[in-house]
């Protein structure tokens, strides 16, 4: 049995090859800050990529909210994250908040986060972190640090435009507006909206559906969709054929050709 990491402030399962990390700090609805959650999201993607049993990691929250991002009343008292001059704000983010747009961009293994209730600020952030969004209809989104007279400062303004594009990206971090989920679909923020009660069977069959892949082609797959994202085509190209004479020499391809060829001998 693999060992899971120690979590403060979250729990961690692991079923099926897929790992489900639980924000749980319900009493202040999953804030970031003024938590340890910073650290257990840091050590589940540490754990995630050196675990060779996980092909999927899902993240939710618990009770109503997914993530209200910062503590808002630790910022109003200039306290925990928030205190100190200029230097000493922006290393608190160099070494508090920041280290997770880092640490999930990092992550070896598909990321779905299951939206159960408002990702607000940074807990939308976080959401868009993940390669798939899955969202109940109670699930909100917003990119609210205008409202609060300060910038995204853990990345967000990096990742929602490459979600949704520049100008609605825009849009919604100089407005500060929430969205509710069915707009959140329409925008391509949410992949798919469920009833409440339906997010994480729906959400663990995706998962569970990725992890029957092969799982060393499945980490080079998502290596090289991330990849893509900032190489020249041909570049990319001599990636990909390395890549590929890598899992044409793994045992799990044969493995999957044969199974593959069975399954045509039954048709």
């Amino acid at each position: 049995m693999t060992n899971l990491p120690k979590l403060t402030d979250a729990r961690l399962t692991l079923e099926d090859r897929v790992a489900v990390l639980t924000l749980d700090r319900h009493d202040v609805r999953n804030a970031l800050t003024g938590t340890h959650l910073i650290d257990d999201i840091i050590a589940t993607t540490e754990w995630v990529n050196q675990c060779q049993e996980v092909s999927v990691l899902v993240i939710t929250g618990a009770g109503s909210a997914f993530s209200a991002g910062g503590n808002i009343r630790d910022m109003a008292e200039r306290t925990g994250d928030f205190a100190g001059d200029v230097a000493e704000c922006a290393e608190r983010y160099r070494r508090g908040i920041q280290r997770i747009p880092l640490a999930m961009q990092g992550v070896e293994v598909p990321v779905i986060a299951a939206v159960n209730g408002p990702a607000i600020g940074a807990g939308f952030d976080l959401a868009n972190m993940a390669d798939i969004r899955m969202a109940s209809d109670r699930a909100k989104f917003g990119e609210t640090f205008l409202n609060l007279g300060i910038i995204p400062g853990d990345g967000g303004a990096w990742f929602m435009q490459r979600q949704i594009g520049y100008q609605r990206a825009f849009e919604l971090t100089l407005t500060g507006r929430v969205v509710e989920a069915a707009e959140a679909q329409e925008l391509g923020i949410a992949m798919d909206v469920v009833p409440a009660d339906e997010l994480m069977p729906a959400t663990l069959k995706l998962a569970r559906r990725m992890a029957e892949q092969p799982p060393k082609a499945t980490r080079l797959t998502k290596r090289l969709m991330k990849t893509a994202q900032r190489m020249e085509l041909k570049d990319f190209l001599d990636l990909c054929a390395c890549f590929q004479g890598m899992c044409h020499n793994e045992p799990e391809h044969l493995e999957a050709v044969n199974g593959m060829l069975a399954a045509m001998a039954r048709k």
